[in-house]
């Protein structure tokens, strides 16, 4: 198993692994881009319907790990199902859990004579960043593991279809009346979601996931395209291709559904899919093709 994995590791791609640190290094920037007032447009989330660069980072993320996974699953084969179930699980909850307490962290409130109080479970919030890419994995790796490539098309093709319809017959795309929110509330509680907007609205919620978890799925075929084919022409001609008919489709499904971060819309999920997609087939070109590789250290 040992062997395996060292084996999986000498066939990365260093594009691939560069591709992750420039979303890195972007996340920083747009994480510790100081007063909203006095910020570069682009480093800011869009307030609700459109896309900006910011908006780009997370759902790459999602993608990058199911490109991570496409290498890591092939050592999963020789351990068993029952084994694999648990693997995925354990890390799954894992990140959840790291995710949901650096959220409570430091357990701790001040309240308004200056005293300190613990913050107690029923005012968390449950879902968040971490939690979302713990959720994404973990089933796009059983999806992929136990219904192989065929189960990922299909539940790629129902998610973002069946999201579309169920935010169009439930609620609106406003803030305040979206099928998300409403869900959401159900699920957990308004008093468990975020409240940055101004409402009790989570951008990460459980609902919104499912559409997150196709992001992973592309990256993970792109993944396994990649190691098929190797770093070649074609293969980044294909996946160029692909990238470019993914933005097209992402735009003209937002004539009637809008790209939206925050809803994380069916068009937001093919759009910034096919933006990744036209990234890899350029640093693959760049790095492992022409191997111009002096600029990628720090990444």
């Amino acid at each position: 198993m040992i062997y395996l994995h060292l084996m999986e590791l000498n066939n990365r791609y260093q594009s691939l692994d560069v591709f992750r640190g420039i979303d890195v290094a972007l996340m920083i920037i747009v994480n510790t881009a100081g007063d909203e007032s006095t910020t570069f447009s682009p480093l800011l989330h869009a307030n609700w319907h459109g896309f900006t660069l910011t908006d780009l980072v997370f759902p790459t993320f999602l993608f990058l790990v199911g490109t991570s996974m496409s290498f890591s699953l092939k050592t999963y084969e020789v351990i068993g199902q029952g084994a694999v179930l648990r693997k995925i699980l354990k890390r799954m909850a894992i990140i959840f859990l790291i995710g949901y307490i650096v959220y409570w962290f430091p357990f701790m409130r001040q309240n308004e004579t200056g005293e300190w109080l613990f913050r107690p479970f029923a005012t968390t919030r449950i879902f968040g960043v971490l939690q979302r890419i713990a959720l994404c994995y973990g089933f796009a790796a059983i999806i992929v593991y136990f219904w192989k490539m065929k189960g990922v098309v299909i539940f790629s093709v129902l998610a973002l279809l069946g999201y579309w319809l169920l935010l169009i017959v439930f609620g609106d795309l406003t803030l305040t009346g979206n099928a998300v929110l409403q869900f959401d509330t159900w699920l957990i509680g308004e008093r468990h979601l975020y409240h940055g907007e101004g409402i009790g609205f989570d951008p990460e919620g459980f609902l919104s996931t499912l559409p997150a978890i196709v992001n992973v799925l592309i990256g993970y075929c792109a993944g396994i395209f990649i190691k098929e084919k190797g770093a070649s022409y074609e293969t980044i001609a294909k996946l160029m291709m692909v990238g470019a008919m993914l933005v097209f489709i992402g735009l003209a499904w937002d004539l009637v559904f809008p790209i939206n971060k925050k809803l994380w819309t069916s068009s937001f999920v093919l759009y910034t899919c096919g933006i990744d997609l036209l990234v890899m087939a350029i640093l693959l070109y760049v790095i492992d093709i022409q191997k111009w590789k002096g600029w990628t250290y720090f990444f």
